[in-house]
């Protein structure tokens, strides 16, 4: 299994093969059915960010490592009854994909004091059995989003987030993830969003071509972990 110095390595020279600086891409490390010593093991040798699938099962483990400077990323779909907790032990939500759970997470970072970074979640693939926005939604989206100020105010929109295609030939992989940048680029223009700029995409088996394509975060969680424990 590669360790987390090697994987670093390679991100970075994927960067910098695509033009781009060493350490222009985050690594979040998806924690999603590892215990909280697997993501001490890892912080200790100098990962901070994480991801996080399942609001209850993060639970049981943020709480355990709050002295240890962690950046918590929720990367699943949000249920509505679960935004308190999101908007109040997370920083980052890469699946945001509706006004009404906007206006939710808004009224509970409010009610906390805190602020949110915030990635549009989008169904590439437009896949019926997967959450998020068809590409060609995300500009309705925004221009709701931006009509409520106080929206604005506690969650910063930063960008987009997809899932590509299991298992599908390089070439296709690489026209999902295109697409998406040039829909951020696009809506960055269109709406002057200067700060709309982050793309989460790519995986443990994608993430070069998602790199090579304009990722500025990949998500690796079995490369880094090893294959997630099975349930009992």
């Amino acid at each position: 299994m590669p360790t987390l110095d090697a994987i670093s390595q390679d991100i970075d020279h994927c960067a910098q093969r695509a033009g781009r600086p060493a350490g222009s891409v985050r690594l979040i490390a998806v924690s999603k059915s590892q215990p909280a010593a697997a993501i001490a093991a890892l912080a200790a040798q100098g990962q901070r960010a994480f991801g996080e699938n399942y609001a209850q099962e993060a639970m049981t483990k943020i709480p355990a490592l709050a002295t240890a400077g962690l950046e918590w990323h929720f990367l699943g779909p949000v249920q509505r009854n679960k935004a308190r907790i999101v908007s109040a032990h997370f920083d980052w939500l890469h699946s945001l994909d509706s006004l009404p759970l906007a206006h939710s997470l808004a009224r509970h970072l409010q009610t906390a004091g805190r602020t949110l970074e915030v990635l549009i979640g989008v169904n590439s693939l437009e896949d019926g059995t997967k959450q998020g926005l068809t590409r060609e939604a995300v500009p309705a989206f925004l221009d709701g989003f931006l009509a409520d100020p106080a929206l604005a105010r506690v969650l910063h929109l930063r960008g987009l987030m997809t899932i590509g295609p299991h298992q599908a030939p390089a070439d296709t992989s690489a026209r999902c993830f295109g697409a998406l940048r040039d829909t951020l680029e696009t809506c960055a223009r269109r709406f002057a969003l200067p700060q709309f700029d982050q793309l989460s995409m790519g995986m443990s088996d994608d993430y070069r071509i998602a790199i090579a394509e304009g990722a500025t975060m990949v998500r690796i969680g079995r490369a880094l972990f090893g294959e997630r424990p099975r349930k009992a």
